[in-house]
């Protein structure tokens, strides 16, 4: 449920955000001149239009041609990345000849159509998800207070969850009853019906935001394409009870990731005998990663990508569809390429993966102590650096919110981004260098966690004013300690 609230509210100035923005923020209102009451009126974005700087109606037009092109374009190059992993020994240079042979028509020929064996594991996965979101016991969690002065209400079972998910799937794959390995040969057709499902669901949220909202977080940007791109809702929900952005998020997203990487080792044991060294480091990691998220998750719904980006193409078609087919893919490729690292070698990726995640969940954690304690907490053993910092709401009511500068928080305002991709390089890396495709993932991600850095300074310069400019002179430092 969302409930509303009326008194103050602590918590910390940065926060994780999603894939880049490329829609229009709606404008704030005239009448409300000061940075704190322009963050509230445009829903936690600030005073921000058009792409790039660029304003007026050429910001207009190239914000409207680039939300096309990326909603245009995913779809398809998740597919044919997928594809060319299955098909193509995952290489480039073979899609580029076979395009060269068969031309686009060819390509069109080979596009995988979705077929009923796809749909079943698609929904079964889906309505498990549901239910055990539903009905799994957790702790009632109360999120952040929104820019209207509510606040969502969640019950914290995720890491419960995933162990429930991990053992259907562990018993399914010693009885016989699932074979994993199945999975990872219908992939591509997984991947074509996820994207005809994940434009109906995201056109469903569209209506639903227009004509059914689930809170006052919700509202039009004026332009259909941004509202389907961008969302029309914060927290949509069908009733009290069932959240969609925590099912496509959390349970969709996160939970495939971790269900499909067992996949494509079982696939690799059915195809070699056995499951190399260089895909348990890879998916051991993957998976320490995943299980830290849930253990998170609770911090997972103060970020940016819960309590700032709609339910909409943009973060929604990215979690049913992107993470599956991307995030996924050092596995994938791992399943048809084994590389025997050796023992020193495979330890010491581990070990430095296993050293990466546990620094990006202690600064999630280091953050969210002390938000849960009103800045009380010790952080590093000592007393932490603090700024008292006020911002309005929506609603006109005056909250306070406490920015950490000690700690972690006191390297760098998203030093949190940096062992992120640092263990995401590690859990990569086993696959070595004979192939460019791999490393696609992580160059994305690189390039998303950096426009995130640039995304999330904006909005809190917005909500905080001199509060976040204060800040920023304590701790200069972006990402990189020392460097940027």
């Amino acid at each position: 449920m969302v409930q509303t609230r009326r008194q103050s509210h602590i918590a910390a100035g940065d926060l994780p955000a999603s894939p880049v923005q490329n829609g229009s923020s709606p404008s704030p209102s005239p009448s409300r001149t000061s940075k704190s009451r322009d963050w509230a009126d445009s829903h936690g974005t600030g005073d921000r239009s058009g792409a790039w700087g660029l304003t007026g109606s050429l910001g207009d037009l190239v914000s409207v041609a680039g939300t096309l092109f990326i909603i245009g374009v995913t779809p398809a190059f998740a597919i044919i990345m997928t594809f060319t992993y299955i098909h193509l020994d995952a290489s480039l240079l073979a899609l580029w000849k076979y395009v060269q042979q068969q031309g686009l028509g060819g390509l069109w020929a080979a596009w995988p159509r979705p077929t009923a064996d796809a749909w079943t594991h698609i929904v079964a996965f889906g309505l498990l998800e549901a239910v055990l979101q539903l009905l799994l016991p957790g702790k009632q969690h109360k999120g952040p207070v929104t820019p209207k002065g509510n606040q969502p209400v969640y019950k914290a079972n995720g890491v419960l969850a995933y162990l429930v998910t991990m053992g259907l799937l562990a018993l399914g794959w010693r009885t016989g009853l699932f074979d994993p390995g199945h999975v990872y040969d219908i992939l591509p057709e997984i991947i074509s019906a996820l994207n005809i499902f994940s434009l109906g669901f995201c056109a469903f949220l569209y209506l639903k935001g227009k004509y059914a909202p689930s809170s006052s977080d919700s509202g039009s940007t004026g332009s259909l394409i941004f509202d389907f791109y961008w969302g029309m809702e914060l927290y949509p929900r069908i009733g009290k009870y069932f959240d969609l952005k925590t099912w496509t998020n959390c349970r969709m997203g996160m939970m495939s990731w971790a269900v499909l990487i067992v996949c494509y080792a079982a696939k690799q044991r059915q195809a070699t005998g056995g499951i190399a060294d260089s895909m348990l480091v890879s998916v051991a990691l993957m998976q320490i990663y995943i299980f830290k998220f849930f253990l998170w998750e609770t911090g997972y719904w103060g970020s940016m990508d819960i309590m700032h980006d709609r339910a909409g193409y943009y973060i929604c078609w990215g979690c049913l569809v992107w993470v599956p087919s991307v995030y996924t893919s050092p596995g994938l490729f791992l399943a048809a390429h084994p590389v025997d690292l050796g023992v020193p070698l495979a330890s010491l990726i581990f070990s430095a993966g296993v050293a990466a995640i546990y620094i990006n969940y202690d600064s999630d954690r280091q953050r969210q102590v002390f938000r849960e304690s009103g800045g009380r907490a010790l952080v590093w053993g000592a007393k932490p650096h603090k700024i008292t910092a006020h911002y309005t709401t929506g609603d006109g009511a005056t909250k306070t919110s406490l920015l950490l500068t000690s700690g972690w928080w006191g390297l760098a305002r998203h030093f949190h981004y940096l062992p992120e991709l640092l263990a995401a390089f590690l859990w990569t890396v086993p696959a070595t260098f004979t192939h460019v495709l791999p490393y696609f993932y992580v160059t994305f991600l690189t390039l998303l966690l950096t426009d995130r850095a640039f995304r999330d300074d904006e909005r809190c310069r917005a909500k905080y004013g001199k509060y976040w400019a204060k800040y920023s002179t304590l701790v200069p430092y972006k990402m990189i300690p020392y460097v940027w």
